[in-house]
């Protein structure tokens, strides 16, 4: 690990039991998050994203069982803290806003009494009218009028809410901020006031933050490296500008084949034929080869290594011809052979 680094992965593996055996929904992750950075992870729905994140927190379920690796943050093992030394440890340090954040908030009570809770079991120091005020100054900060603190939930629109639940995730000024698909089920409009804010409360408290999402425009947006999942394993890491613009992994071409942009001549957009592995009993060689158009036998028999290009890294047996396979990609002829073969 890096000086830099206030968390590291470390081939992490969280496995769910099952009847049918064990869904390898993260396998063999390792991961480095420096300080004051904006990390995006993305992938497909079901790729492990979630998982890896709740893992942080030790917040899965009991059918989800540790199978290896470590997590280290701020230069300390935390892989086999207990649930009082974890205590220390969500919201002070490492605290979330979780999918669905639009309903994560408690009908029975006020807002405010919710925010004042969460300051006062961490920092129990802190009188009521102090907790109060600490919560109306972010409130301030999220863009909503502190007066709305004694209100209820259902009083709240979504896009309030949602600032309500970013607000409750900052009120400690915790090292790093996990948003787990922060915009769902919000118009474009509120969906950018809730990222633009987001960001500006990262800058100011010089903060980490991971924002988990399949939709690469709020990574575009937001982060400054990002981290691309695919069935439980890395495929790429690297700069944002880099990974979006010059994608070395297959299944990052075709992420960036099936994004509209703005900018420069029009192009169709080519999807990914195809579904995800089945994770209980996942390909013997790289996860994606299924649907990638530029497999080889090497890649049905031997898991692709972490190798570094750039600045980036990159899981893929065929790295050196990147260049060459970007340009491949971009015809969606590549693609529609893959599915019919």
């Amino acid at each position: 690990m890096t000086n830099s680094a206030i968390l590291q992965i470390d081939h992490l593996k969280m496995h769910f039991k099952t009847q049918a055996g064990y869904v390898r929904s993260v396998d063999d992750v390792s991961l480095s998050l420096p300080h004051n950075t904006n990390l995006g992870l993305v992938g497909e729905s079901g790729c492990g994203k979630t998982t890896l994140m709740k893992a942080l927190l030790k917040i899965l379920p009991p059918t989800c069982h540790h199978r290896g690796g470590s997590i280290t943050f701020d230069g300390t093992d935390i892989t086999d803290y207990s649930y009082k030394q974890m205590q220390a440890i969500r919201w002070n340090k490492i605290s979330m806003i979780s999918q669905s954040a639009m309903n994560a908030l408690d009908p029975a009570y006020r807002i405010g009494e919710q925010i004042v809770e969460t300051i006062r079991i961490h920092r129990r120091s802190v009188n009521k009218k102090a907790a109060w005020d600490h919560a109306a100054a972010y409130f301030e900060m999220v863009g909503i009028n502190p007066d709305r603190l004694k209100d209820y939930p259902h009083q709240f629109s979504g896009g309030m809410k949602q600032r309500a639940v970013i607000a409750m995730a900052m009120v400690l000024e915790p090292d790093i901020i996990i948003a787990d698909e922060p915009t769902t089920a919000l118009d474009v409009v509120i969906q950018a006031q809730i990222l633009e804010r987001l960001k500006l409360l990262q800058e100011k408290y010089r903060g980490s933050m991971i924002i988990v999402t399949h939709d690469i425009s709020v990574v575009a947006q937001t982060c400054s490296l990002v981290a691309v999942m695919y069935g439980g394993k890395l495929m790429e890491v690297g700069p944002v500008n880099q990974v979006l613009k010059s994608p070395n992994h297959p299944y990052a071409m075709g992420l960036k084949n099936a994004f509209p942009s703005l900018l420069g001549e029009k192009k169709s957009l080519i999807s990914i034929p195809g579904s995800p592995p089945d994770l209980i009993h996942p390909p013997t060689g790289c996860r994606f080869v299924e649907r990638c158009p530029f497999e080889t036998d090497k890649c049905r028999v031997q898991v692709p290594e972490m190798q570094p290009v750039d600045s980036s890294w990159t899981a893929c047996h065929r790295l050196s011809e990147a260049e060459a396979l970007r340009q491949e990609a971009e015809d969606e002829n590549i693609w529609l052979k893959k599915e019919t073969a």
